[in-house]
């Protein structure tokens, strides 16, 4: 027996995810898995910025999958697998399954692709509407298909071949009347009249149906094989075998092909629900990335329609979360910010400290779920404390953070300072990279009342270097603000060693804003605000306090 796909459980961080969201994603995952089982993966709302990616480099990580959103997918519904049938199975075949597997819908596929659809009511209106005579052989009936249909023995003739030309008839009239209306090719369903049987063969009958089991003589059957007639025998009698006979006609002669209503396993239920909705089917066809069929789903499957899990590392605020949030189902949030508006649909298990990294929470829980912290874990949580605390500067950082890093790094064998020179100076290296890559490197939104503003960051250890970047970002700050429609616009041009940070602003009464929140003359729209690194502890309450005042 196959055994069943474990459903994964996403640990994803922040858009514009920093070193503490990757190395926290990635460390947390391999707590769970190790403690409850393989299913929780590592992932990313975003691009990795040059500091994340050495840390990962220096480390030998892999990056976590990339998810640009949470929406949910065809996929994530439940696919009933009705699988496919042939094309020239007949009606009352095709009525039999129906009933057998409680559908009313048949999807009709030819090596996995989709050809068409039959419904229970294609098959009642063929039933209902009155053909004429040369219907049979319009569909191009197979012959095992009437065969089985009448329950049937085939005399003469092959199963394989099909019924192409002529009309249907009941030879109930005198031999001598049937030679004016039997036509060559016909398929005619008469009696145990030895001299009906011979005529219809004479007149280049194509198929005789001999009904009520009646015997069919040597000379017959041997007549019928030289005139290349099919000569089929049913128990049951000819009013039966008339009104039977239609059901043994192909469904694809009936079905639906054009303009069939299918969707993708990578289409987002938002987009289906509104189709399904303008439609009277029940039922429709979903498709793999390759166009193969793979089952059918319908309005009703959507109500058992399974969200995405996650849980959220180093954030709780929707406006920060992966596109798509309210369409998931958290389990968990690990993090150390204030407090956002972030709802969620039952309750979860939420972990928030004040502390200067989500990293130093991740090593408090391994100690205390008992659990070994590989080398590599260890590298990558003390480089996110590293990170977050700006080496250990930040004003969020406590001793706890400082503790866990320096037992962290004994662990990954490394040494503190040398690693953070590497990694602020990785981070700051940003020559090569657009103004755009730059100023979203490490951007964050928030919201106070009915105020939005975004406020990103750059750490570096060299003053030339935040200088140039300086110059590069003043001219593109009018660029981002249109784009992203918010209030107004922070970046902080943060230097490690001299604990200071350049406050460049954009947006109507940003500057008025900042002067208010520090207290700064009003004749400059860039600022250096001495011993301020922080933007979570030092620039966001300044801000969010003046925009209450």
């Amino acid at each position: 027996m196959e055994k069943e796909r474990i459903r994964p459980v996403f640990i994803i961080g922040h858009k514009n995810p920093d070193t503490d969201s990757i190395c926290s994603a990635i460390a947390y995952a391999y707590l769970k898995n190790t403690l409850e089982g393989d299913g929780y993966i590592a992932a990313r709302a975003g691009q990795l910025n040059q500091e994340t990616q050495y840390v990962l480099n220096f480390f030998q990580a892999e990056a976590p999958v990339y998810i640009a959103d949470v929406m949910t997918q065809v996929r994530d519904i439940e696919i009933r697998k009705t699988e496919g049938v042939r094309g020239n199975l007949s009606l009352k075949q095709a009525w039999n399954l129906m009933k057998e597997l409680g559908v009313v819908t048949l999807p009709i596929t030819k090596e996995q692709k989709l050809e068409g659809l039959i419904t229970i009511s294609d098959i009642a209106t063929s039933y209902m509407d009155v053909y004429d005579s040369k219907i049979l052989s319009t569909a191009n009936t197979p012959y095992r298909n009437i065969v089985e249909t009448l329950d049937g023995t085939m005399l003469n003739g092959s199963e394989e071949d099909f019924y192409q030309e002529g009309k249907v008839l009941i030879a109930a009239a005198n031999p001598d009347l049937m030679e004016d209306y039997i036509e060559k090719g016909d398929l005619v369903i008469l009696g145990n009249r030895y001299e009906s049987q011979l005529c219809a063969i004479e007149m280049k009958a194509g198929c005789i149906v001999v009904c009520e089991g009646a015997k069919v003589s040597l000379t017959i059957r041997k007549l019928a094989q030289e005139h290349d007639c099919v000569v089929i025998s049913t128990p049951h009698d000819t009013f039966t075998a008339a009104r039977l006979i239609n059901q043994s006609m192909p469904i694809q002669y009936f079905m639906k092909s054009k303009n069939l209503t299918k969707f993708s396993v990578n289409q987002k239920t938002e987009d289906i629900k509104e189709i399904m909705g303008q439609k009277r089917y029940r039922d429709f066809p979903i498709l793999d990335k390759d166009e193969n069929y793979i089952g059918m789903i319908s309005r009703r499957n959507l109500l058992n329609l399974k969200r995405k899990q996650l849980i959220l590392v180093d954030h709780n605020e929707e406006s920060q979360a992966v596109d798509g949030i309210e369409h998931a189902e958290i389990l968990e949030i690990i993090d150390h910010h204030r407090l956002g508006a972030l709802e969620t649909m039952s309750p979860v298990f939420f972990r928030n400290q004040p502390l200067g990294c989500t990293a130093t929470i991740m090593y408090q829980m391994y100690g205390e779920r008992g659990v070994e912290i590989p080398k590599k874990i260890a590298g990558l949580l003390c480089a996110a404390i590293i990170s977050d605390t700006l080496m250990f500067r930040s004003p969020t950082c406590t001793a706890v953070d400082q503790a866990a890093a320096e037992a962290l790094a004994q662990i990954a064998e490394i040494e503190i300072e040398e690693l953070a020179i590497d990694m602020f100076s990785a981070g700051s290296n940003l020559g090569s990279r657009t103004a755009e890559e730059v100023f979203y490197q490490d951007f964050k939104r928030f919201t106070v009342g009915g105020t939005s503003f975004a406020v990103g960051q750059i750490n570096s250890m060299n003053s030339i270097e935040l200088e140039e970047i300086r110059e590069k970002l003043e001219p593109y700050m009018p660029v981002a603000f249109k784009e992203i429609g918010v209030n107004m616009i922070f970046f902080m041009l943060t230097n490690i060693v001299k604990e200071t940070t350049e406050l460049l602003c954009y947006g109507p009464n940003s500057n008025t804003l900042v002067q208010e929140a520090f207290r700064l003359p009003e004749d400059s729209d860039t600022y250096l605000l001495k011993g301020l690194v922080s933007r979570k502890k030092q620039l966001i309450p300044s801000l969010v306090s003046a925009l209450q005042q």
